[in-house]
């Protein structure tokens, strides 16, 4: 439902991305994994369309997207969770997730984003800067699923996040597959984060796919050795 070929990107003269090809399946959790500096986030914001490509292609559900705005992305299906959450923080929390409501017709936060996160409900009137981290990622990816995507991108999601409120992340990530048919992408660098939530595993490095293995028969020596400094 979602492919990359042939995908580049760079800043200026210093190519980041370089000729990358991924595919993902419906309902599908891909984890690609990488050490800083490797290319992940700069993969996450140019498909978001925050970053442009410098050429290849890229498609959802048969739409080629790569030279598209990134509020027309939105608008085909893309949704993204950026590294650090980027909340507003003087706005509530229904505010914070209200944005998010731009490309549909709803107003009011829908129910099931609130039953989905709890938490978020009882403190929907509260500023989002006045949130705990945990509490600011599960707001972040609220806001994100409000504009009803059909592709979750996470990015670095379990950063300065406590183990436990780490492993509810992923309970919910899985639920919200399947429960919503949604297909995701989680960069990340943490393994045992990713081996819990992903059907594959992706590693990569400089800007290259150079490992790819299902969850079922991973290697996990081998892709924690590309995680090492």
């Amino acid at each position: 439902m979602f492919s990359i070929s042939n995908y580049q990107v760079s800043y200026g003269q210093s190519e980041v991305i370089s000729s990358l090809n991924l595919a993902v399946q419906e309902k599908e959790v891909v984890a690609v994994l990488g050490r800083n500096g490797m290319g992940k986030t700069t993969l996450m914001k140019s498909v978001a369309g925050m970053i442009p490509s410098k050429s290849g292609s890229v498609k959802l559900n048969d739409i080629e997207i790569s030279k598209m705005k990134s509020f027309e992305r939105v608008k085909q299906g893309i949704a993204l969770v950026p590294q650090g959450r980027m909340i507003f923080n003087t706005m509530t929390v229904r505010e914070n997730i209200q944005t998010g409501l731009t490309t549909t017709k709803k107003k009011d936060v829908p129910d099931y984003l609130y039953e989905l996160f709890p938490v978020l409900k009882e403190m929907r009137s509260r500023r989002g800067g006045n949130l705990s981290g945990g509490q600011q990622q599960q707001l972040a990816i609220a806001r994100a699923l409000a504009s009803d995507p059909k592709l979750l991108l996470l990015d670095e999601p379990t950063e300065g996040i406590q183990p436990s409120i780490i492993q509810e992340m992923g309970q919910t990530l899985k639920r919200i597959r399947d429960e919503f048919g949604l297909s995701i992408i989680v960069s990340e660098q943490v393994l045992s984060f990713a081996l819990d939530i992903a059907d594959r595993i992706l590693v990569i490095e400089k800007g290259n796919i150079v490992r790819e293995e299902l969850r079922a028969s991973v290697d996990e020596e081998k892709v924690a050795s590309y995680l090492s400094v």
